[in-house]
């Protein structure tokens, strides 16, 4: 990334600051002098009052509005979805039953998730372990999110048992209960671009369901690939509690 632009959205960090420290600054009630020495301060004439809102206002870039800073405010601001994917921090058992191919015999195994909240709330990362029948010991590592501004959830993942970054966006279904993610990744076998669909269901409390479906690369059908049946065992606790409406 060029210089210029790593410089222009140190920028924007730095107004969004000031923008939100100023808000609040002028959220508070002016403070009274007391005690003995204390009396009415004079009234400051109409150019004082103007050049000490000049000197608290931030340069906008050019173009720019405040309409355009509540916009930055409001994309870095976790809401309901953000909760969403925190609902599943803590340590979870998964028992695990995995498919080869269509029609074969599914392998089982057991593997550990944990999953922790990052960036005060706006993220979630997944940490997984286990052993992969026939191929042994699985450590995988998963970034999940949801954009704002783009209305999706979205993820990155990556594992031992390969070299690329696998790359999804999900939608949750109206009663909040199942979010179906859409991946897409490079197949070794066919070495083309390929598609896996995730369904992850929340059963209880503390139980889930993650169904993977992908592609045969011999039939090129989808078939279901893996199924692992998750219990929390402990961690249930949120770092931030984002709002939910």
């Amino acid at each position: 990334m060029k210089c210029t632009t790593r410089c222009s959205i140190v920028g924007i960090a730095a107004l969004i600051a000031v923008a939100g420290s100023l808000a609040f600054a002028q959220s508070q009630p002016p403070q009274t002098p007391t005690g003995p020495k204390s009396r009415t301060p004079a009234v400051p004439s109409a150019q004082d009052a103007k050049d000490a809102a000049a000197q608290e206002m931030p340069q906008l870039p050019p173009g720019w509005t405040p309409e355009d800073m509540q916009a930055m405010q409001e994309a870095g601001t976790p809401g309901p979805m953000h909760a969403k994917l925190q609902e599943a921090v803590g340590t979870w058992k998964g028992q695990n039953k995995m498919w080869m191919a269509p029609g074969a015999e599914p392998m089982t195994s057991e593997s550990v998730a944990t999953i922790t909240p990052m960036m005060d709330g706006k993220f979630t990362k997944c940490e997984w372990s286990g052993d992969m029948p026939g191929m042994g010991p699985f450590n995988g590592f998963g970034l999940y999110g949801y954009d704002n501004v783009g209305k999706k959830f979205q993820s990155t993942w990556i594992d031992n048992m390969g070299t690329g970054m696998m790359q999804g966006t999900g939608e949750m279904s109206s009663d909040g209960k199942t979010l179906t993610w859409n991946f897409e990744y490079n197949c070794p076998i066919t070495n083309k671009p390929t598609t896996m669909r995730e369904i992850d269901r929340v059963t209880g409390k503390d139980t889930r369901v993650m169904e993977m479906h992908g592609v045969d690369p011999k039939s090129g059908k989808e078939y279901k690939m893996m199924e692992i049946t998750m219990t929390r065992t402990g961690g249930a606790t949120r770092a931030v509690s984002a709002p939910t409406n």
